[in-house]
């Protein structure tokens, strides 16, 4: 589990017209242009140090996410700035949420062992425990096939699914030990793909068998964190001990790795694909401008399939805050419902201790 510090805002990045003053876009002018630089938004959390974190739009364009650091679920309806808050038990350190087409919110309690369900209308909460003592800390939720939600157990060495109807949970033990599974998402053909944060592999597990599968990447080193998935089912993932963004063909076994403009200290973190199949991911690696800020980097690759032959493969913007963003919210394609307002990508930002 990450150890960064205060979080007090929920930084949003648009697709609209006014660019970032001081920063530098490495595509040429004309692919700019087409892409409509970056503009960032922000709420002010009303809740201190309680690092929140995995904002979730629904279907009414609410954004929900976890404040981590202070036991609670939290919503934002963007429209009018106003924020409101359920009270989880102490102790929980909820990881993130994922929210249901019932309106039902889904969270992983990765500091006390469950996966919670939140009904917003009445405030009742029901809890899943996992069924292996070893498994105390359920990480990253998704919503796979046949109402099942996948999920990583990181310290524990597990990923699992949760039926949605029974409440019943199958864990698998990783192959690997001290593999830590991290990211998780659902390919094109409902498959769960994961990121093993511990060492430099990718894990898969058979819808059919339920049995995970390892792939090594190319460095021993790598230390892939977070992932997504593109439409012609290519797991993308970013490097975060080395700085590199990486794609898996599943189909060739082809890898390729991009090093990304921040180095070998840019940290690469949160990631997602937006509806034109465009990869985005953040920097969190500081370059300081001053004593009380810092750059930061909100990444748009151009090596994802709508642009297979860029000269240059990163727009760059420049996120100047004391904040760092860590994380982010998947960016709905045009057939996935709910859509994100103003086709949005939604990135907490922390203060890094």
């Amino acid at each position: 589990m990450d150890r960064l510090d205060t979080i007090r805002t929920l930084s949003i990045g648009m697709i609209i017209l006014a660019a970032i003053p001081g920063c530098i876009n490495h595509l040429d002018k004309a692919a700019a242009a087409a892409l409509n630089p970056v503009d960032i938004k922000e709420w002010q959390v009303p809740w201190d140090q309680t690092r929140p974190r995995d904002p979730y739009v629904d279907q009414q364009q609410r954004v929900w996410f976890v404040g981590q650091g202070g036991d609670y679920i939290g919503l934002l309806d963007p429209e009018v700035g106003q924020f409101h808050q359920f009270k989880l038990d102490p102790g929980t350190g909820p990881h993130n949420l994922i929210v249901d087409k019932e309106g039902q919110v889904w969270y992983a309690g990765n500091r006390a062992a469950h996966i919670g369900k939140l009904d917003p209308a009445t405030g009742n909460i029901t809890k899943y425990s996992m069924p292996n003592p070893q498994a105390i800390d359920p990480h990253t939720l998704i919503f796979g096939m046949n109402r099942n939600i996948w999920f990583t157990v990181q310290q524990g060495n597990f990923v699992g699914y949760l039926d949605m109807a029974t409440g019943h949970i199958h864990l698998t033990p990783l192959p690997t030990p001290h593999a830590r599974p991290y990211g998780m998402v659902m390919d094109t053909v409902g498959s769960p793909w994961f990121t093993e944060f511990g060492t430099n592999k990718l894990g898969n597990i058979d819808q059919k068998t339920k049995t995970v599968r390892e792939y090594s990447l190319t460095r021993n080193e790598a230390r892939p964190r977070r992932l997504a998935v593109t439409s012609d089912n290519v797991i993308w993932y970013v490097d975060y001990a080395e700085g590199y963004l990486g794609s898996y063909n599943s189909q060739t076994g082809q890898i390729q790795e991009w090093p990304v403009p921040g180095g070998t200290d840019a940290k690469p973190y949160g990631m997602t694909v937006d509806g034109q199949d465009r990869v985005w991911f953040v920097e969190t690696g500081c370059t300081p401008i001053a004593s009380s800020a810092s750059i930061h980097k909100l990444i748009r690759s151009s090596v994802s399939p709508i642009f297979p032959a860029a000269a240059e493969p990163f727009a760059i913007w420049c996120i100047t805050t004391r904040h760092t963003p860590f994380g982010s919210a998947p960016m709905p394609t045009p057939s996935a419902a709910p859509k994100s307002p103003k086709n949005s990508l939604w990135v907490p930002a922390s203060l890094p201790r």
